[in-house]
């Protein structure tokens, strides 16, 4: 008969920690990307707050300011640039894999789309 009380109990708390192992990107990655047939690296450096992503990009127009989000395995992220005085944003949204996400570029004031490749700096 106790059992009966303390089961629904244990799955609770079963739960409640499947729901507190959120997902981790934090730390320094290196993007390889393809977008409009042009190819280009940059290093980006998560910081995270449970489903929230802060950091900075390391482009070839300097450091960029970086907020996205992670929900599960999806994550994605944005930062604002220029190109030829052109102020754009840069739009990912991936999937994690192991210490590799791969997912698609957008940059909507081009109206061009490609896709990246980011793996964990060891």
């Amino acid at each position: 008969m106790k059992w009966r009380f303390v089961a629904p109990f244990v799955l609770l708390l079963s739960l409640v920690a499947l729901a507190a192992d959120q997902t981790s990107v934090a730390g320094k990655w290196q993007i390889h990307s393809t977008v409009a047939g042009t190819e280009y690296d940059i290093t980006c450096t998560f910081t995270q707050k449970d489903a929230d992503l802060a950091g900075t990009c390391d482009t070839d127009q300097g450091s960029k300011d970086l907020t996205g989000k992670v929900d599960a395995d999806k994550v994605t992220w944005s930062y604002k640039s220029e190109y030829n005085g052109t102020p754009l944003t840069v739009n990912h949204e991936g999937t994690l894999k192991d210490d590799k996400i791969t997912g698609s570029v957008d940059v909507p004031e081009f109206s061009v789309t490609g896709d990246f490749t980011a793996t964990r700096a060891k």
